[in-house]
């Protein structure tokens, strides 16, 4: 799952919880070159039909909030395009019962409610989803966030869990949002959303995210450098004070890597104790990498590292130390370079 998708992800999930301070942290790092205002205008525009007015202007309240201290602390960010005008004569109602159809998989009519029923197809499904600044899919990925963060509601989280694959999301992508919440969001909402994945993609639940018996504790959710990640990733200390070497294990999921990135001044060395993963560095092939291997990487070389689509991935990371050191974190490994890798 990418950068954006886990954004939009967290993002419906802390509006809907009403954690504010967690969807500003949530907000500030989706406007980091990954999301424009006016898209995260419409995810947390949508929530309001699923979590209800209250917590949906709260959220838009905080994303102005982040906007006005950006612009107080000078750092850019995109406003992004506004949504396609209607054709004249649009009907809601028939667009509407349209996609509904499309995400329910067959015709659904809500008749024990008439009234409910039209709001559901006019408003929901035909006025909200016809603005093309986001795509059905990523509807979808703001729906599951929200709804996961919402206890009692496990019934309809499983139908929009069905119902995001028949609106374009991927079985890859839908099996990363559990993981995507554990670590952005909580366990209780990672757990709801499980359940109802599992369930959608035929698995026994928590198998699209067990982990096997690591060599080292994989530690704590890598939230502070998770923007630059694509997939979850862990991070456990092991010695960062005073006349030591900063030393941490990372411990990768499956198909989780970094961003192409730069040491500056100090190098790295990474020492893999378990699992198998890639390393690479700019304009050169791909190493794979698996425990007892060691990779020094020269300060100033552009590469990346991460975990095997199919396997769990831990190293040691040691920061050579050096006055005036830094990292510059660079573009994303793209699925069409990564899913090349043999």
């Amino acid at each position: 799952m990418k950068t954006r998708q886990q954004c939009l992800v967290t993002i419906g999930a802390q509006g809907a919880k009403g954690d504010i301070a967690a969807l500003d942290g949530a907000i500030d790092a989706a406007l980091d070159n990954v999301l424009t205002v006016n898209e995260i205008k419409e995810a947390l525009s949508q929530l309001y039909a699923y979590a209800g007015f209250p917590r949906s202007l709260n959220a838009l309240s905080t994303l102005q909030t982040v906007m006005k201290r950006r612009d107080a602390e000078h750092r850019e960010y995109e406003t992004g395009r506004e949504a396609t005008s209607l054709p004249d004569g649009y009907n809601a109602l028939a667009e509407g019962t349209r996609v509904q159809t499309q995400l329910s998989g067959a015709p659904f009519n809500y008749s024990f409610v008439p009234a409910t029923d039209y709001y559901l197809k006019a408003h929901l499904f035909g006025d909200i989803f016809s603005s093309d600044v986001l795509s059905y899919a990523e509807r979808e990925l703001v729906t599951l966030g929200a709804i996961s963060a919402l206890p009692g509601c496990e019934s309809q989280l499983l139908s929009h869990a069905r119902g995001a694959l028949n609106m374009g999301v991927t079985r890859d992508d839908l099996a990363a949002v559990p993981a995507c919440l554990e670590s952005n969001v909580g366990k209780a909402e990672a757990s709801r959303a499980r359940k109802a994945v599992s369930t959608a993609l035929g698995q026994p639940a928590g198998e699209s995210t067990d982990e096997p018996e690591l060599l080292f504790a994989k530690g704590e959710p890598n939230t502070a450098y998770a923007r630059y990640f694509i997939g979850n990733s862990y991070l456990a200390p092991l010695a960062n004070g005073e006349g030591k070497l900063p030393v941490s294990n990372v411990t990768f999921e499956p198909g989780c890597r970094n961003n192409w990135h730069i040491h500056h001044k100090g190098g790295q060395i990474l020492i893999c104790v378990d699992g198998e993963g890639w390393y690479q560095e700019w304009g050169k092939p791909a190493r794979k990498l698996k425990a007892g291997d060691v990779v020094d990487i020269p300060a100033e070389v552009k590469h990346w590292h991460g975990a095997t689509r199919d396997s769990w991935f831990q190293h040691i990371a040691i920061s050579v130390p050096a006055e005036g050191a830094s990292n510059t974190w660079l573009e994303e490994v793209t699925d069409e370079d990564y899913n090349k890798l043999k």
